[in-house]
């Protein structure tokens, strides 16, 4: 049987993850954010969350992600593609300086 302590641990654990939960799903809601950085800040949510409770992986998958996920499609915004290393040809130059 659980101990005072214990079980005050645990609510104080689990007030902690619903604190960590509204603040991330606010900040996508509201914050206009790319795809990416809501994604990154989805990924601190849930290593805070798992901190806080590690045994707690499966339960987070089932409570947590599918919230986060619907969020991350309804209100972020993708970046367009972004084309790295292309290196522009320089102009030939006239004979004439």
């Amino acid at each position: 049987m659980a101990t005072r302590d214990e079980i005050e641990d645990e609510l104080r654990r689990a007030r902690r993850v619903r604190q960590i939960v509204d603040f991330t799903c606010a900040m996508i809601a509201q914050g206009q954010l790319a795809r990416r950085d809501a994604e990154r800040l989805v990924d601190a949510a849930r290593q805070r969350i798992l901190d806080l409770f590690p045994d707690g992986e499966q339960t987070y998958e089932i409570v947590c992600a599918p919230r986060f996920r619907r969020l991350l499609d309804e209100f972020t915004r993708t970046e367009p593609e972004v084309q790295r290393g292309v290196v522009l040809a320089f102009r030939a130059r006239s004979s004439e300086h």
